[in-house]
């Protein structure tokens, strides 16, 4: 098998067949680097070690290489996980550096999975190009670069293609491009990179889409979807998430006519969605994570067309924290505290149970405007270990939640911790916004869009 750190047969390579390839990346004589080992780009790694025995994961920080290197996992609660990256470094399929330039030199196959950001309203791919420049000084004839990250449609073939080319001095040609968007989540990363879904690639010619699909082809286990070129993949992820926004702003909007209506909206949306046209989501707090939050200005702050409607979902659910923080005053008023203003206990900084993951999150927002109020803001999170940024907020231990006493609670993120509490110790009202608290709970329990009590 071929050692990691040695350069191998190439990946981009027309005179190849598939077989060919295929005997070869799975022999380990097609050397991969993966440049990002976050929370996405570790489980990419570890499976791509996994199937082929030979692979480098890259990364900027040095104590996330130091851990991954000595076979010890730095992302949480993802089942499974920890146990494959001691098996792939024990065997010597996967090491790590933080040498990016040097891991491009001994690989065929380099696959992008660093963060893609936002400037204000504008795509920020400062990250991404910083990563396309050290693969390119270490780039050789045949290699194939694989955009797994989200980026705005058409950035394979306009700015990463062309930065390869000028900091390798090869030719598109020489070399092969493919952008194969990630379609995972936090929690089940390994299952979806397996083959929860179908694979999506496009290539920016057909010997890249040849190459990424055929090496996708065994990375997962579901079907492997080629597209016409790299743009049409990389819109393919960039949909799915201003879907996801859209449709939650749908029940989000909803969820603000529960009151005047003096109807339950989760019901009626419940029923809805029995007709097989209608897929509404569920309200919520707020819209946070790296994701969706994000991709819908992949769109609309990367090329000149009008699109209201995805500017007002996110104005929807940019708003919801807001909402919240109205729907626990009100609750507060119902159920008037011994002193004012109340004491308020959030469950839940994160954006979402058991992830650990505090950008866009309504959680922190939540948090902050209720203490702008007057509030005394109590607050717990398993999940979260630096709380410098939260300085209005008392951080109480997940294992005396129940023994405070509170005039509201809030409940922001699903985390397991959460679900297990004692709910019966509560009698102060509970917005239960994620649908965490069991029912005959004898405190009031309100929800966002449910039927005010």
């Amino acid at each position: 098998m071929q050692s990691v750190g040695e350069r191998g047969r190439p990946a981009y390579d027309p005179s190849a067949s598939d077989e060919d390839l295929r005997e070869a990346f799975l022999a380990g004589d097609v050397p991969v680097a993966v440049y990002g080992l976050g929370k996405m780009g570790l489980p990419l790694a570890a499976v791509y070690a996994d199937v082929c025995g030979a692979v480098t994961g890259v990364d900027v920080d040095e104590s996330v290489v130091d851990t991954v290197g000595a076979g010890d996992c730095h992302v949480d609660r993802e089942p499974g996980l920890d146990d494959l990256v001691a098996n792939v470094v024990d065997r010597g399929a996967l090491t790590a550096s933080s040498d990016p330039v040097a891991a491009a030199r001994a690989a065929s196959v380099h696959v992008l999975m660093v963060p893609t950001l936002l400037d204000g309203h504008e795509p920020d791919l400062s990250t991404v190009e910083q990563a396309v420049e050290s693969i390119g000084a270490g780039l050789s004839p045949g290699d194939l670069v694989v955009v797994e990250c989200t980026v705005p449609p058409r950035t394979t073939r306009e700015v990463v293609v062309p930065a390869l080319s000028n900091a390798s001095g090869l030719v598109p040609g020489e070399f092969g491009a493919a952008a194969c968007p990630e379609r995972t989540s936090s929690g089940r990363a390994l299952a979806d990179v397996r083959g929860t879904h179908p694979k999506v690639v496009g290539g920016v010619d057909a010997e890249s889409t040849r190459a990424a699909r055929v090496i996708y082809g065994e990375i997962t286990s579901n079907d492997v979807l080629t597209t016409s070129d790299a743009a049409t993949a990389e819109a393919v992820k960039v949909f799915e998430g201003v879907y996801r926004d859209v449709n939650i702003a749908v029940a989000n909007q909803l969820a603000r006519f529960s009151r005047a209506m003096d109807l339950d909206v989760n019901e009626a949306i419940e029923v809805a969605n029995t007709q097989p046209y209608c897929d509404i989501h569920t309200p919520g707090p707020g819209v946070g994570g790296h994701c969706i939050p994000v991709y819908p200005y992949f769109l609309a702050g990367a090329f000149d067309v009008d699109a209201p409607l995805l500017h007002a979902a996110r104005g929807v659910n940019d708003e919801m924290p807001a909402h919240a923080v109205a729907l626990l005053e009100a609750m507060l008023d119902a159920h008037p505290p011994e002193s004012e203003p109340g004491t308020v206990l959030v469950l839940g900084l994160a954006y979402r149970g058991n992830v650990a993951e505090l950008r866009y999150s309504p959680g922190p927002v939540v948090a902050s405007e209720l203490a702008d109020a007057g509030h005394r803001v109590l607050a717990a999170d398993p999940l979260v270990d630096d709380w410098t940024a939260f300085e209005d907020v008392e951080r109480v231990p997940t294992d005396a939640i129940a023994s405070e006493s509170v005039d509201a609670v809030a409940v922001l993120a699903g985390h397991d911790e959460f679900r297990d509490l004692d709910w019966a110790a509560f009698d102060a009202p509970i917005l239960d916004g994620r649908f965490v608290v069991p029912d005959g709970v004898d405190a009031p329990v309100y929800t966002i869009g449910g039927r005010w009590p």
